[in-house]
């Protein structure tokens, strides 16, 4: 804890002295899930990328301390030798618990136990003026609540204590076939009352095929379900595994190792990896996926798209719609999209003030009624006016429809329409109480500024260079291997920092 004191004051000493000379910064996480541009990131930097340590596991309040920087899979890792393990866990192993805090973490707990902010009891955050507060539920709640998706617009997370529960050592896995958008969507809805379920998500293949699926925690063996895994080489990888199982008639149940479960969708980062095989021209088969493994896992494949600039012609969009609307948004995106497969997940609502996509319809006990989160991602128009276009447009059916999107992707909202849809009296204010004006807004971090990125790669051979088929995707692979994003490598990192991390925990 001293280390991380010692960390967290020199840290608040430098905000301070931003904020003494009225100057503005942003901050450098070290990583990111993000698939904004990273082209136009300037200016004063805050670097808080040392903040990765799981500082302490309360077995018996069944809590972990944690720093922001902490990524699911060593948090998972951690949790799991006290026998718990975090309700709501990302599936991409290198999320960070700060990233889950202050983006928008929607899993396929969330039905149960809400986005992931909900399963935190209080986050340690440095304001804009260098001031370090504590936030919870019941101090300062108007920050606690209100930072959790304003993608660090409020202020630096340095802490975060999270809540546990018991981990098994399987989750029973089922697959219900599905023949139609209207039948999945029903059958979410009504899985999503079973309190014996801790798991639900779904898998569209088109409008006609698709497969949802549910979780249940276990240590039960008797059954004789088959053990499944995901996690080596030579496994399947879990969407095609599910489209095998969809085109059966009755559903189908197999037990997947907890961690492993969990992780699922990391190998193939869920099946968008498959785009790498596409662009060069590579036979998708089990023989290349497993040869070439190590690249094809989530964090390798952040890594190489933003190096290779692929989040600029890719769709990668997560949306979600209240429950009466989201068939009529599939349909809209059969037509205008025509990408497969979707993934849909059940989730429960945050609260009305707040950067979580939410709706205002409500149950009759007053409650906010239930979202489902469509996953849009893949290949768009290859010309650029084409693919701005269709995103506007799919942005103006969003509204029209009732629905909102998560703001790590790409956001082509002009200002006036994207405050038509937040509340920015209420951010603005909060702004000001907490002293972040220093901060770039949620606007100025997610908008997607067209004509800029145009201009920098006008002005630099470099970027152009790396908007050229197959030069991009070749400086893409080259940065992975520079990076040391290898499997291999994750995991003698992973060995390392828990030697040294294995005295903090008590």
């Amino acid at each position: 804890m001293q280390a991380h004191n010692n960390e967290v004051a020199e840290i608040a000493a430098k905000v301070r002295s931003f904020h003494d000379r009225k100057e503005a910064f942003r901050i450098f996480h070290g990583s990111t899930n993000s698939t904004r541009s990273v082209l136009l990131r300037k200016g004063n930097v805050v670097d808080i990328s040392r903040l990765s340590h799981v500082l302490h596991i309360d077995p018996q309040a069944r809590t972990a301390l944690v720093e922001p920087n902490v990524p699911m899979d060593r948090l998972v890792e951690t949790t799991l030798k006290y026998g718990l393990v975090p309700p709501v866990v990302m599936e991409f192993p290198g999320i960070t618990v700060g990233g889950g805090y202050a983006g928008t973490s929607g899993e396929s707990s969330s039905f149960k136990h809400g986005f992931f902010n909900r399963t935190i009891n209080y986050v340690n955050m440095i304001l804009g003026n260098g001031d370090l507060v504590k936030a919870s539920a019941t101090e300062r709640p108007d920050l606690f609540f209100g930072a959790a998706g304003a993608v660090g617009s409020l202020g630096i997370v340095t802490a975060v204590e999270l809540q546990l529960i018991e981990a098994t050592k399987y989750v029973e896995t089922t697959y219900h076939p599905v023949t139609s958008v209207a039948e999945a969507t029903q059958k979410i809805r009504q899985l999503a009352t079973d309190s014996k379920l801790d798991y639900i998500d779904g898998v569209l293949f088109s409008l006609h095929q698709g497969v949802i699926i549910t979780g249940r925690m276990t240590n039960d063996e008797t059954n004789n379900f088959p053990i499944r895994h995901f996690s080596r080489p030579s496994d399947p990888w879990f969407y095609l595994h599910a489209k095998d199982i969809a085109s059966k008639t009755n559903p189908t149940a197999e037990l997947i190792p907890l961690d492993e479960y969990l992780f699922r969708y990391d190998r193939g980062g869920f099946w968008v990896g498959r785009s790498a095989f596409q662009y060069m021209y590579t036979p998708f088969n089990w023989l290349t996926r497993w040869w070439l493994d190590d690249f094809l896992r989530t964090r390798t494949l952040y890594t190489a798209l933003h190096a290779a600039g692929f989040s600029t012609p890719y769709v990668v969009q997560d949306l979600a719609l209240p429950y009466l609307t989201v068939d009529d948004f599939i349909e809209y995106a059969d037509k205008s999209f025509g990408i497969y497969p979707l993934w849909l997940c059940p989730l429960r609502q945050d609260c009305l003030q707040t950067f979580h996509p939410h709706c205002t319809e409500r149950e009759k006990d007053g409650t906010l009624k239930p979202m489902l989160n469509v996953g849009l991602w893949g290949y768009g128009p290859s010309k650029r006016d084409a693919f701005l276009k269709l995103n506007h447009d799919l942005e103006a059916k969003l509204k029209e429809l009732g629905g909102m999107k998560w703001l790590y992707a790409n956001t082509y909202y002009s200002e006036s329409d994207f405050w038509s849809i937040y509340d920015r009296k209420w951010y603005e204010a909060l702004r000001a109480k907490y002293h972040a004006t220093s901060l770039p807004t949620v606007y100025q971090k997610v908008y997607t500024n067209v004509e800029a990125e145009t201009q920098a790669i006008k002005e630099s051979w470099l970027l152009w260079f790396r908007t050229l088929w197959p030069l991009s995707g070749i400086w893409g692979l080259y940065a992975v291997i520079a990076s040391g994003q290898t499997l291999l490598a994750q995991k003698s990192t992973w060995k390392s920092i828990e030697s040294k991390d294995s005295l903090k925990l008590d």
